[in-house]
């Protein structure tokens, strides 16, 4: 499984922290469609910072176990903290490499989120996923489509323009930022049944909005590896201020706004 290439800082956690608030109800759409119940056993393939393996948790119930694994020391150590902060018992974390696990087909669903998009082989990792998982188990995963634009209307061109260049920026370091537009094909090459798809679209206006901290603080992350490739001059962008600008910008004219497109899917194994 290759490495999450945007790193481990504080400060990006809290980030994927802040964006995972955002995923929750999606990611939660998509554990209901599949049937995720009390007493079931999960495993979360490039688990982060925790919050999928902590909302499987909740689900599953204290009767039901969670797994999560990922390769990064930094992110575990934070996941276990947050789980044992949550109360949460019923999840152990693990350091490894995902992909290269072979799982003892004993969980109910085996999920991820946000990970194919950092692969350089998707279908070997949705294989290796269905190794966790007995017969009529699911896999499944959320992934963001980062060939999209956001959009707004009235037209706000800060906002627009803020996400061409997250999405350009986002392009050159992923290694698969179409993934979530194709899940039927890489579950076919992996071997796996025809999933079931949906997407949703972050829709938000208004001062309370909070896409506008989610969009300033994923630039951010970003914004180093912008100035490096040319997308900006250094010091062309006020990151400190840019979140207040988004808000006066679209709430001006108000504006209804669009973010990135979220694709799910999920099939039995």
């Amino acid at each position: 499984m290759q490495s999450y290439i945007l790193g481990h800082s504080n400060r990006e956690l809290r980030r994927l922290i802040l964006q995972a608030d955002n995923l929750r109800p999606i990611t939660t759409r998509l554990l209901r469609e599949i049937g995720l119940a009390k007493g079931m056993r999960v495993v979360d393939l490039g688990c982060g910072a925790g919050d999928v393996a902590m909302l499987a948790a909740e689900m599953v119930g204290p009767a039901g176990a969670v797994v999560g694994i990922d390769r990064n020391a930094a992110a575990i150590a934070i996941a276990r903290d947050r789980a044992r902060a949550g109360g949460h018992t019923n999840i152990e974390f693990m350091e490894g490499d995902a992909s290269e696990m072979i799982g003892s087909r004993n969980c109910d669903l085996a999920i991820g989120r946000y990970v194919l998009v950092h692969q350089s082989n998707p279908v070997a990792l949705i294989r290796a996923a269905a190794t966790h998982v007995r017969p009529g188990g699911a896999v499944a995963f959320h992934e963001v489509f980062l060939l999209g634009t956001w959009w707004s209307f009235p037209l706000v061109a800060l906002w627009e323009d803020t996400s061409d260049l997250i999405n350009r920026t986002f392009r050159s370091v992923v290694t698969c930022p179409d993934a979530g537009a194709r899940m039927v094909e890489h579950f076919y090459n992996a071997g796996v049944e025809l999933p079931r798809v949906f997407s949703e679209t972050p829709v938000g206006g208004g001062p309370d909005s909070p896409l506008y901290s989610w969009a300033a603080e994923t630039f951010r992350t970003l914004l180093p590896r912008a100035e490096e490739i040319g997308l900006i001059a250094r010091g062309e962008i006020d990151i400190d201020k840019l979140e207040d600008h988004l808000r006066q910008a679209v709430t001006t004219v108000h504006a209804q706004i669009g973010f990135a497109h979220q694709h799910c899917g999920w099939a039995r194994v």
